[in-house]
């Protein structure tokens, strides 16, 4: 009985727009994320419209945001890739590159039309390594997803679940 009780009382919590088991507390109903363009130096095709949709759906899915293309949307997401690069993540014992690793950077601009104080502008980067002898171009769609999954908690965390 208690169980079912709970149930009950988490369903018509998270299906009101105020609470979700993420534990972001949302209280409006619409969100415009825009496609975040490519703006760093090194452009990989696929990456702004991988990480847009990636962050559309993680958004969507764990609130009951609505995506809308207008300004008149509770919430507003806009922003641009600023780094894509490789480095050396570590040198081996021949001082030649063991392992490489792939950044990316995205400034996020967020604003929250129902509370101001909770506008932010912010720029989220991660990375991810792999073995210096792997083809760069074999990983990098991986890498990518890897990568943009970081990225989208961190941004949907900074936005919505204030811990």
């Amino acid at each position: 009985m208690n169980k079912v009780v709970l149930f009950i009382v988490l369903l018509g919590m998270s299906s009101c727009g105020i609470y979700s088991l993420s534990g972001a507390a949302i209280a409006g109903e619409t969100i415009n994320i825009h496609f975040i363009e490519n703006n760093a130096p090194t452009v990989a095709p696929s990456l702004s419209a991988t990480f847009t949709e990636k962050l559309r759906q993680h958004i969507t899915s764990l609130s009951s945001l609505t995506q809308v293309d207008n300004d008149k949307a509770d919430f507003d997401i806009n922003g641009s890739i600023t780094t894509y690069n490789v480095t050396v993540a570590s040198i081996s014992g021949t001082e030649t590159s063991a392992r490489n690793r792939l950044t990316i950077g995205v400034n996020i601009v967020f604003e929250n039309r129902l509370d101001e104080k909770k506008n932010f502008t912010k720029t989220f980067s991660r990375f991810a390594d792999f073995n210096a002898n792997q083809n760069f171009q074999t990983v990098e769609n991986s890498l990518i997803e890897q990568i943009a999954d970081q990225l989208k908690d961190d941004i949907f965390n900074q936005a919505f679940v204030n811990w």
